[in-house]
């Protein structure tokens, strides 16, 4: 008891969304160990310089490494703000939490490959003289690799939510947490839709512009620049109508 009220003092809670997550749990702390273990991928194959000339090399993969600690860090947030909204310990929670860390496991270095390649030679590359990363007719099925991947995680991330919004009454969502939990359903939904896109896109176009099906992700950016406002004006309406009923109930 003790820990559970120390760790909520410690991590406010969101200010209309209660979070019924207690203290981590062995499922949290195995998903940090793991989202941890994959940072770690991302710089295992990094030997130690021995020159300032390899350090200034090294140094060179900085941005790349960058993007995929930033990526990986979302999915982790995301994971965690789920975790402790819904607090959800079942078996199928489980399963879908495990599917979760097992594609993270898989996709750390086909990420860190297509970031090295297309950010790498930006900032001076970390490929081998004479030595090509990628062939020309390999393009389409490293888009295919990354892309796939990314409707994996969002798909993982829709079911999770359509699985909590599915047990609202079991968890008391209100009006307001319920209808948020459906609206980031929809838009993972959306996310996995556009990486599935971007996945067979890749190998319609020729494999002279196969790459450039990557920059159909920015879908996902006109979307929700679209379905925003649209979903907070709602929110919103069920929020007052949560606050409302609250006051009437306190005021009788």
């Amino acid at each position: 008891m003790i820990r559970q009220t120390l760790g909520k003092d410690l991590i406010p809670p969101e200010k209309n969304f209660r979070w019924r997550g207690g203290e981590i749990t062995r499922l949290e702390g195995f998903t940090d160990a793991v989202f941890a273990l994959a940072v770690t991928l991302l710089i295992v194959s990094l030997e130690v310089p021995r020159t300032f000339s390899e350090l200034a090399q090294t140094m060179k993969g900085f941005i790349p490494f960058a993007v995929c600690f930033a990526l990986l860090a979302h999915v982790w947030h995301r994971h965690y703000i789920f975790s402790r909204r819904y607090g959800l310990q079942t078996t199928y929670s489980v399963f879908l939490n495990s599917v979760l860390l097992f594609v993270v496991l898989f996709y750390v270095y086909p990420l860190k490959f297509l970031f090295t390649l297309s950010l790498g030679g930006l900032f001076g590359g970390t490929t081998r003289p004479g030595l090509p990363m990628i062939e020309l007719r390999q393009v389409p099925a490293l888009a295919a690799v990354f892309s796939l991947g990314y409707a994996a995680v969002f798909s993982v991330f829709a079911l999770l939510h359509l699985y909590a919004y599915r047990k609202r009454r079991e968890l008391e969502l209100n009006e307001y947490e319920g209808l948020r939990t459906r609206n980031e359903t929809i838009t993972y939904v959306v996310a996995a839709g556009t990486g599935m896109l971007v996945a067979i896109t890749a190998q319609l176009l020729p494999v002279q512009v196969s790459s450039f099906s990557l920059f159909l992700l920015w879908l996902i950016a006109v979307y929700q620049s679209i379905t925003r406002p649209i979903f907070r004006k709602q929110e919103r309406a069920a929020l007052e109508q949560v606050k409302a009923a609250s006051n009437t109930t306190s005021a009788s």
